[in-house]
């Protein structure tokens, strides 16, 4: 009898501790599960619909300032039509960014930074992107500047709050221009008007600073990194209001 309560405690304890050993399993398992999903949820996120950007110049000030993270809609313009105003990220047209020689990194952290940037945390090809405010859509006639020193698209004077000036300058750009913008492309300028390498200084490039729609990876609608930059991103549809109607 004493031998058979030892061996039924005995099975009791294995069997508790066989649970035990089950339970730990299945929940790793799970575990295991929920990351992959999130992963995947992640990669489709950031392939179909958002993607982190962080921004490399001072093109932008004081709208968004270098080192910044935005959180770009992918699915402008493909779904979502671009709009006069709009920040968007794009990719190089050709000749508008300096060539860049790729720093060797230590494996485990090009391991981490490959991860980072499959699920989107990460953007390791933003010195590949640029970031500017769409002027222009295709068809427009932009000139600048008149003697208030605006910036007219479609003969309709702007008047851009957007835009930061040196010190006693009321002039939009440095140096004036005249252009009429190509099919399927736009004209972009950046917020730093008098530090920003945009379309009026790409004109010698073999697309004339024109930016095919193409090249647009999408809208930035947010500063998400740091804290205290947080904003909504405004894209000012007041500034260009009356614009489709102008004279041209």
């Amino acid at each position: 009898m004493t031998e058979e309560i030892i061996t039924s405690r005995s099975d009791r304890a294995g069997s508790a501790s066989a649970r035990r050993k089950r339970g730990i399993l299945l929940f790793l398992r799970d575990l295991l599960v929920i990351f992959v999903v999130a992963v995947l949820v992640s990669f489709l996120i950031k392939t179909f619909l958002i993607r982190s950007f962080f921004i490399p110049s001072q093109s932008m000030e004081e709208t968004l300032v270098k080192d910044d993270r935005i959180i770009v809609n992918q699915l402008v313009p493909e779904v979502t039509p671009l709009e006069r105003g709009d920040v968007v990220v794009f990719k190089d047209p050709g000749g508008w960014l300096p060539a860049r020689v790729e720093t060797p990194q230590p494996p485990l952290v090009a391991a981490v930074d490959w991860f980072l940037a499959f699920v989107g945390l990460s953007a390791p090809d933003s010195n590949d992107h640029l970031v500017k405010r769409v002027i222009g859509l295709p068809g427009d006639h932009i000139v600048c500047c008149n003697a208030l020193g605006q910036m007219s698209v479609n003969g309709v004077p702007l008047d851009e709050p957007y835009v930061a000036l040196p010190p006693g300058e009321s002039k939009v750009s440095r140096d004036d221009f005249d252009v009429v913008v190509r099919d399927d492309s736009l004209w972009v300028m950046g917020d730093n008007r008098y530090n920003s390498k945009d379309s009026r200084y790409n004109t010698q490039t073999p697309l004339e600073g024109f930016v095919p729609i193409d090249n647009v990876v999408g809208r930035a609608f947010v500063v998400s990194w740091p804290i205290d930059h947080w904003m909504w991103l405004d894209n000012y549809p007041q500034v260009f209001d009356g614009v489709d109607k102008g004279t041209g």
